[in-house]
């Protein structure tokens, strides 16, 4: 069933001219929050900095099946009639690289020059949606909640100010209603916006926070009236009953962990190039590695975390090789992980059904259609 949430369970909702839109921007502006939202930039919706209403994407949308992506024209002038761009939130909140720390070689020995303490930037995200926010959740259960900290990611995630915005289009690749995670927020921010149209353009605002409030009635947000808000709960209906995709997940860590030998494994292994898009452009993939590296004379020495992928040979690497050598293990790992063994570490998927590993994919590789694929042949050997 849709994860739409009834009209009845939402307790203000509010209403927002352009002009108040305009004044929501310039407020969080003001009061010191780097407006984060999507841009048109090499062609593609992009997450980059934002002056104001100007840099929204206007009037454009996306077109995105297996393995292709491209821009393409509406008639609307929506600021926000697309799904998702390749980029999730996860790069502003785990950079792709990261120093750790400095040392300088001295006569004693190196001393160690600590990473500097100063306040990440205060990130206003403008635009994230459903999808995206369970992503943000699911990292934090790694980041923050298991028995360390990880005290770059708690900073960034402090000083966040959302500003969500409910689906009005699914993607040709999305299926976050499989997964429950959309197309309606209903968690993880300050303000929800779901986009109107027809009749003249406006937002219906609803209150995520205290300060999400505060915001609404400094800007003038009006109470909404009965046909804005049974317009907006038809929009996010519309785009649930729309999915590009669909994936069964009845039993789906069972069905996996009965499946480590299947055919399929050998299939997509024959396919795969192990480029790593799918874990890169993954709001929920989490893997890194450390990086240690020395200036030409040896005097300095920094350590770097960096992004890493289960699907590079040398990330399972122990004393005398790769624990996964083949592609095909690889593969097996990270969609076994994904949708899972992710619910045994984290009690929640891996996957929040955006699509963008089925996008982004070179060779089209469909995460929706080889979970469908063991689904269907299960029971299924080599030779059988």
């Amino acid at each position: 069933m849709p994860d739409v949430a009834p009209p009845e369970a939402v307790k203000e909702r509010f209403l927002l001219s352009l002009e108040a839109f305009d004044a929501l921007l310039a407020a969080l502006r003001s009061d010191g929050w780097r407006l984060m939202g999507p841009t048109v930039r090499d062609g593609a919706i992009d997450h980059a900095e934002l002056r104001g209403r100007e840099d929204l994407p206007r009037g454009m949308t996306e077109v995105q099946v297996a393995g292709a992506y491209r821009l393409a024209r509406r008639e609307d002038g929506a600021f926000f009639g697309y799904a998702v761009g390749p980029r999730s939130w996860k790069h502003l909140l785990f950079p792709p690289k990261t120093r750790l720390f400095r040392a300088h070689r001295q006569e004693e020995g190196f001393q160690v020059e600590p990473e500097p303490t100063e306040p990440p930037p205060r990130l206003a995200l403008i635009g994230a949606r459903s999808c995206d926010l369970h992503a943000i959740s699911v990292q934090d259960r790694t980041f923050l909640e298991g028995p360390y900290e990880d005290p770059d990611y708690a900073a960034r995630r402090e000083r966040l100010f959302v500003v969500a915005v409910n689906c009005g289009q699914a993607g040709g690749t999305c299926f976050c209603v499989s997964m429950r995670t959309g197309p309606r927020a209903t968690f993880g921010f300050d303000v929800a916006l779901t986009e109107l149209l027809e009749g003249g353009h406006r937002f219906l605002a609803e209150p995520g926070s205290e300060r999400g409030a505060a915001l609404l009635a400094r800007v003038g947000a009006i109470p909404a009236q009965e046909p804005d808000t049974r317009a907006a709960d038809a929009a996010v209906e519309r785009t649930a009953q729309s999915m590009g995709r669909v994936m069964d997940t009845t039993d789906i860590k069972g069905l996996l962990y009965r499946n480590q030998e299947h055919p399929r494994w050998d299939n997509v292994s024959e396919r795969c190039l192990g480029c790593t898009n799918c874990t890169l452009v993954c709001p929920t993939c989490f893997c890194a590695t450390v990086e240690d590296t020395t200036d030409l004379l040896g005097g300095v020495a920094e350590r770097w975390r960096r992004w890493d992928s289960c699907f590079t040979l040398d990330h399972s690497y122990l004393h005398g090789g790769s624990v996964r050598h083949a592609l095909r293990s690889r593969y097996r790992q990270w969609l076994t992980h994904k949708v899972a063994s992710w619910w045994d570490q984290f009690g929640t998927s891996g996957c929040v059904g955006c699509g963008r590993c089925i996008t982004w994919c070179p060779v089209g590789i469909d995460i929706t259609e080889e979970v469908a694929a063991i689904r269907a042949t299960e029971g299924a050997r080599p030779g059988a």
